[in-house]
């Protein structure tokens, strides 16, 4: 059955804390819808299409749960903009877009790795201010509005979450992640050979979004990755800030494909860190 909404007064304006909330709420329904969508089909990996290249997939799952998210928005709030990975999109009237990963960390969907989440961000005139993560398979929800602070509310439990204290790069947990591109991969791998001795170690989860939140939450210290959509960081990179991160991340405009560093680091290591990225060439585009 499909969903009939109106707007809600109470939902209407600009305030970040709104918009968090319409966020988590509409984020977490579209986590149930996929968790029984995947129930329905079995095995997902029948039901996969190809994007970028033969490593970057897409699922009906993706498609519906983004569909099912944008209509959710437009009927809620019909003035406001929307940038989906799937390909939803809508000019913004409001001031405000919505920006959808319906499923960020595919791969780990279609593998049966309980590392994936939908990521909504909220920008107004291009700035992120609010966003909601929820990880499907554990339906732990992070969320964050500027000036508000960032979350962690697993079942009944909700807690403020803060980065960590680190200071040395030397014991920097750093998350990373590869882009889809096997050139690019390539500049990546030669790059992680001059960061790696740099740091603690490295951990590669498989969802961007999720990044940001390990770093909010204080499971790493840092993340980085090149060439990232808006979709991929536009909700974690709030909650990570809002957690106390120091965040770097391109214009929402800019393509991944020009390859663009995206950097949050825990705020008492994030300039100490930086400077080995930019000793190591780190901080510059990695083009294919």
């Amino acid at each position: 059955m499909t969903e009939t909404l109106s707007a809600r007064p109470e939902w209407a304006g600009n305030d970040p804390a709104i918009l968090r909330e319409i966020a988590v709420e509409t984020a977490e329904l579209a986590a149930g819808r996929i968790v029984a969508k995947r129930e329905e089909l079995g095995d997902i990996r029948k039901f996969v299409t190809i994007k970028s290249s033969a490593v970057d997939p897409v699922t009906v799952v993706d498609t519906m749960a983004e569909d099912f998210i944008a209509d959710r928005l437009e009927q809620l709030r019909p003035e406001d903009g929307i940038i989906g990975e799937e390909g939803s999109s809508r000019e913004s009237i409001s001031g405000v877009s919505w920006v959808i990963d319906p499923i960020d960390g595919t791969v780990n969907f279609l593998y049966g790795l309980p590392q994936y989440a939908v990521s909504i961000g909220a920008a107004i005139n291009g700035e992120v201010v609010a966003g909601a993560v929820v990880n499907v398979p554990t339906g732990v929800v992070y969320s964050a509005a500027r000036g508000e602070g960032a979350s962690r509310r697993s079942g009944a439990e909700e807690i403020r979450l803060r980065v960590n204290t680190v200071t040395d790069p030397a014991q920097v947990l750093l998350a990373t992640g590869f882009s889809y591109s096997s050139t690019r991969r390539a500049a990546q791998a030669e790059l992680l050979t001059h960061i790696l001795p740099e740091v603690r170690d490295i951990r590669r989860l498989g969802s961007a979004a999720l990044d940001f939140c390990a770093l909010a939450e204080g499971s790493v210290d840092a993340f980085y990755e090149h060439g990232l959509n808006c979709w991929d960081y536009a909700a974690g990179a709030v909650i990570a800030a809002e957690a106390g991160a120091v965040v770097k991340i391109p214009n929402l405009s800019t393509p991944g494909e020009v390859g663009e560093l995206t950097f949050a680091a825990a705020d008492k290591v994030a300039q100490s860190l930086g400077e080995i990225f930019e000793r190591c060439g780190a901080q510059g585009p990695l083009t294919r």
